[in-house]
């Protein structure tokens, strides 16, 4: 991979993906509504993810 080729945009999702859990993982051990929020935002993501790969 070259130094200035893009992320095809299932790839940027899957990051944003990886992050929304990660930060959800946090917040599980301190504020619980506001993990259930990321995690729901992350599943919003994941069903991006899962349009894109299908079309």
């Amino acid at each position: 991979m070259g130094l200035f080729t893009k992320k095809s945009p299932i790839k940027k999702l899957e990051a944003k993906y990886d992050a929304l859990i990660a930060e959800a993982f946090q917040l599980s051990k301190t504020n619980r509504m506001a993990s259930d929020q990321k995690t729901a935002e992350a599943n919003e993501v994941l069903k991006k993810i899962e349009d894109l790969s299908k079309g």
